[in-house]
């Protein structure tokens, strides 16, 4: 298909006036790279998904299908690009993320020419090509898990004129080959932070990446390299991504959803919590994942005669579960629980808890990670508010690390550490 340069253009410099706008873009140069790099050549496919599970690409054959497209692409939107043959929640293998995530994350590495930069998850390529856009081929470095998608990426790169050295393998080991990295920026989410990223970060600098104990329990956390640890704190507004994967998406085995453990006589009584709470307020889930754990399952059932749910349901990895009302009765849900723990009695402990701390956000929760140790803390890393995490296991990846390399490297250069926005 042809899009002309000026139609593009034109929607790229829209895309960046309106993230200028909202403060999630600011500085010269990555204004200009916003505006020269061609999201569309990255993105050229667009999937939604139907009603059945599956999912289809976004007709571009036709004039109006070829400007919806165009639509989306140049819109402050996540866009999804890729998903495996198999239906099921785990399909999806890639996406594009929001345009105004990506710049916020970039704004805040605060690079500087010469700076060497590892990404972990290449994706589409789209945030690759303005890393390697404003810091050149031989100063970017990307890792993507699914060989196929960092092949498509490489040749769209290739195509704008972009080399950066692109590597099939698992993100969790970092590219030691290529180690030391004055900034790590990963675009998916980790339970606990790979202490390879830390050791292939050169002292004084950056890490960037989204920390999700559970399902959305968790946010972006920025980390600077001491001597001894990595340490910083989490990013003001809430942000999401996929989570990190050690095997392609074809391979990775489906995993079955927590299964509630038998319980003929289940507790019963009343909340007056919203059960929309953990979702409406994503630091008590933040809270209450350290005592649940990170296999949860949420969902919403029991509906009435209009297909309408009528109950939040919750299980966790030992079979417990809850269910709570979504109606009320003069501010009274009702609650069902089984299972060796009471589901929903953590999640109002984790609630009262927040409101104690004085109902914080995002930002005053830090993280410490050392060589055996990882924990999250509020306010400042000496306080008695902390909470550990579980360290992640050794890696056992299945795929070889694949190149070819190209670029060169330059000596790293001292840094000085930036701000979230």
């Amino acid at each position: 298909m042809t899009v002309l340069a000026e139609d593009w253009q034109c929607r790229a410099r829209q895309l960046a006036q309106g993230l200028i706008a909202a403060g999630k873009l600011w500085s010269a140069p990555w204004q200009e790279a916003l505006c020269a790099v061609p999201r569309h050549e990255l993105v050229p496919d667009v999937l939604r998904r139907d009603p059945d599970g599956s999912w289809h690409r976004l007709d571009t054959t036709t004039p109006q299908g070829q400007q919806d497209w165009l639509e989306q692409v140049y819109s402050n939107k996540a866009l999804l690009t890729a998903a495996a043959d198999c239906p099921g929640p785990q399909s999806l293998r890639s996406s594009s993320s929001m345009p105004g995530l990506m710049t916020r994350m970039l704004e805040a590495l605060d690079v500087h020419d010469g700076h060497r930069v590892l990404e972990i998850g290449t994706g589409t390529g789209y945030n690759t090509a303005l890393l390697t856009h404003r810091l050149g081929d031989a100063n970017v470095f990307s890792v993507e898990i699914e060989p196929d998608l960092l092949e498509l990426a490489r040749q769209r790169l290739a195509r704008l004129g972009y080399h950066p050295t692109l590597v099939a393998g698992d993100g969790a080991a970092g590219l030691a080959e290529h180690a030391p990295f004055d900034r790590i920026i990963a675009t998916c989410a980790v339970p606990a932070l790979p202490w390879t990223w830390v050791q292939q970060t050169s002292p004084g600098g950056v890490i960037l990446t989204d920390l999700k104990t559970a399902r959305g329990a968790g946010s972006l956390v920025r980390l600077t390299r001491y001597p001894d640890r990595a340490e910083g704190r989490f990013d003001s507004t809430y942000a999401a991504f996929m989570d990190l994967r050690h095997h392609p998406a074809a391979h990775t085995p489906q995993h079955p959803r927590p299964r509630r453990q038998p319980n003929s006589h289940p507790e019963q009584r009343t909340t007056t919590l919203d059960p929309r709470t953990p979702w409406n307020c994503l630091v008590v889930w933040f809270l209450a994942s350290f005592t649940l754990g990170p296999d949860i399952a949420v969902g919403y059932g029991r509906p009435d005669q209009n297909g309408n749910p009528t109950v939040t349901c919750l299980t966790v990895g030992d079979g417990s579960w809850a269910e709570v009302t979504l109606t009320h009765d003069q501010g009274n849900h009702h609650v069902r629980e089984g299972g060796p723990r009471r589901v929903w009695r953590i999640i109002e402990d984790a609630h009262a808890l927040w409101i104690t701390l004085g109902a914080p956000g995002w930002g005053r929760f830090g993280l410490t990670v050392t060589t055996d140790h990882q924990r999250v803390w509020l306010d400042t890393p000496t306080s008695t508010h902390t909470w550990p995490l579980a360290l992640p296991g050794p890696l056992t990846p299945d795929i070889p690390r694949v190149g070819p390399v190209t670029g060169g490297s330059t000596s790293p250069t001292p840094l000085r550490p930036g701000q979230l926005a």
